[in-house]
């Protein structure tokens, strides 16, 4: 049966387990050397209209190691450029292709996607939602901390596309998420009001980062200007200044505490370089844990 992962609403909390454990467990072999092939023979689309280093690379490196083979798609250079239906796209590609990944704008053109192709499509990043950027977060705290459950996680900065999803994951799993934003770059209202009704986590949105890392036990931040922002970058800095992930906002957390950063990072702005390159940074792992999280999820959708 079809599955796709547009939002992670489309995943349960039995899923989102499946997923961890399978992915640790496909890392913990990669790492003996011990090969995985189930997708011998398939093939994975990736169109992308934004630039990307992890999500594309991670998911290319994901698809050959467990036998496949990506073929990655820029948008430009396809005949959506040209005003094809997106639907039409999606029927033609639904012939040739198991799985597709897509990294856009626009929400709604994934969704469309999805609506139309008899194939598995994942969001690989919209400037709504990063869904699978989430999964891999959450397995680098099951690696770093040994369960999710019962932690206090922390999100500084824009509320975007990371926050967004983080908050969606909150609710499905039942998270103690508490995020600080500036009151003009709050995340979506709409988002937090489902993850409110339909979730069974503590979401709690502030504009204080003291407040929010206070005692946390995982710290997220991502840049202040995300991709198509950048004529904005000047004025954000000036709101986003007292929203540094540096060793004085990292003194409220818990000591044995955790930072995270989806990355690129921009050191200096959203996250001090003493922290980002400190012994409570574990970018590396979580950068590294998309490949494996990818496997996962290529292996049970495809």
């Amino acid at each position: 049966m079809k599955k796709d992962i547009v939002t992670l609403w489309d995943l349960t909390k039995a899923d989102f387990d499946g997923l961890f454990e399978r992915a640790l467990e496909l890392k913990k072999r990669h790492r003996q050397g011990i090969p995985d092939t189930p997708l011998v023979g398939k093939s994975l689309g990736l169109i992308f209209e934004k630039a990307s280093t992890r999500t594309r690379i991670s998911f290319e490196t994901a698809m050959i190691q467990l036998g496949g083979n990506p073929i990655f798609i820029s948008a430009k250079d396809t005949q959506l450029s040209r005003d094809e239906p997106v639907a039409d796209t999606a029927r033609v590609l639904s012939r040739y292709l198991n799985g597709l990944v897509m990294r856009t704008y626009s929400q709604e053109f994934i969704e469309e996607m999805a609506n139309a192709a008899s194939i598995p499509v994942i969001n690989g990043l919209s400037n709504l939602y990063h869904p699978c950027q989430i999964l891999s977060d959450i397995l680098t705290v099951l690696e770093k901390k040994g369960t999710y459950s019962g932690l206090k996680i922390a999100y500084v900065g824009d509320g975007n596309n990371v926050a967004h999803s983080w908050i969606e994951a909150g609710a499905i799993l039942g998270l103690h998420l508490a995020l600080a934003c500036p009151q003009r770059y709050s995340p979506d209202q709409a988002v937090l009001d489902r993850a409110l009704k339909d979730g069974c986590g503590t979401i709690t949105v502030t504009s204080d980062p003291e407040a929010a890392v206070a005692d946390a036990d995982v710290v997220n931040t991502d840049v202040w200007a995300s991709m198509g922002q950048e004529g904005e970058a000047g004025e954000r800095f000036k709101v986003f200044e007292k929203y540094q992930v540096n060793s004085m906002l990292m003194g409220k957390a818990k000591k044995d505490a955790i930072v995270m950063h989806c990355l690129p990072a921009h050191r200096g702005e959203e996250i001090s370089e003493e922290v980002l390159e400190g012994p409570q940074s574990v970018v590396w792992d979580q950068a590294e844990n998309k490949m494996h999280i990818h496997k996962a999820i290529l292996e049970a959708l495809l």
